[in-house]
């Protein structure tokens, strides 16, 4: 009977200790900066771009420590388990959610790479990526949300890994 209530018992989630990191993320993406002035567009396309685009810094910076790598694998789970509740909530049914949140994967992979190369070839090349791929408010420079989110990955890349861990990794 042990064996059999052993299996039965529930199994820790292995992703609880990025809860916090996933919600610091979050927290980032919404501070009212981003939208009032560096200019996106505080509309559900323009807060979407917004996390990604802080999801995908704090995981460009996950990625260049061994220790990160790991954690990395569940913070992105939990941005997929977060994008599938809120197209549920959003009324999007059961039979189409998969394909909808293999596109926010292929979205958020894609801007990975965008902004990968764009910290490291500079101010320009992250104008241009931040251009493509966040929604602004017309008439805005997508070199405010640029110049911003480079000084947020710059001081990332200062936050030893134990704090990136638990989510200290900003305001």
């Amino acid at each position: 009977m042990s064996r059999f209530a052993n299996w039965l018992r529930p199994r820790p989630d292995p992703r609880a200790a990025m809860r916090p990191l996933w919600h610091k993320v979050v927290e980032i993406a919404r501070e009212k900066e981003w939208y009032r002035d560096c200019g996106i567009a505080d509309t559900i396309p323009g807060r979407f771009d917004a996390i990604t685009l802080i999801l995908a810094l704090v995981l460009i910076r996950m990625e260049q420590d061994t220790m990160l790598i790991e954690p990395s694998v569940r913070l992105t789970e939990l941005f997929v388990e977060d994008m599938d509740g809120q197209l549920r909530q959003g009324g999007v049914g059961d039979l189409v959610v998969g394909k909808h949140i293999g596109t926010l994967m292929s979205t958020l992979g894609g801007r990975l790479g965008a902004y990968r190369s764009a910290l490291d070839e500079g101010e320009a090349a992250t104008t241009a990526a931040v251009a493509r791929n966040v929604t602004l408010r017309e008439g805005v420079d997508p070199v405010l949300v640029a110049r911003r989110a480079r000084a947020f990955a710059a001081g990332l890349a200062l936050v030893p890994a134990l704090r990136v861990l638990d989510g200290d990794i900003g305001k």
